[in-house]
């Protein structure tokens, strides 16, 4: 049996940076996330503390079907691209996607300085995503995702 409470930092970085396939997972150089819900074994809902270096990105644009997601900015000033265009984040500062809503969003840090963010999301199974930006789509089957152009052919 794990620890009840841990310093979160202490938690150590998810091995695999990505499960994007090329040439999109090499994109999230920069990118660590420590799996905090998975340390206590938390099944229906996923945290993560994510750490941006200068230049990384959270992950591609991308709006999920059936997961919700939400982001809380513990350290730097991010800037979160949406539909809507760009916004810069400060630490304090939160912002929430719905399921289904088709906002598709990630973060970019274009500072000198490290972002660390929380970023907490619903494990619904049956899940999908899209990438308006990238030739690339997802759905979630059995808990893992798989990955295909948008044409449907899969990735090699």
């Amino acid at each position: 049996m794990k620890n009840s409470a841990i310093n979160a930092t202490d938690i150590p970085v998810r091995v695999k940076p990505s499960v994007y396939p090329e040439p999109f997972a090499s994109r999230m150089t920069g990118r660590e996330k420590c799996p905090l819900g998975d340390f206590f074994g938390l099944n229906n809902f996923g945290v993560n503390l994510t750490r941006l270096t200068p230049g990384a990105i959270s992950a591609l644009r991308h709006a999920h079907t059936k997961q919700d997601e939400f982001v809380y900015i513990l350290q730097g000033c991010p800037t979160l691209h949406t539909n809507d265009g760009a916004t810069r984040l400060e630490p304090g500062m939160c912002a929430g996607f719905p399921a289904g809503a088709g906002n598709a969003a990630n973060l970019s840090n274009d500072t000198d300085s490290d972002v660390l963010y929380l970023e907490i999301g619903d494990r619904m199974a049956g899940d999908s995503a899209n990438y308006p930006d990238d030739d690339l789509q997802a759905v979630q089957v059995a808990g893992e995702w798989l990955f295909t152009h948008k044409d449907g052919t899969p990735y090699e």
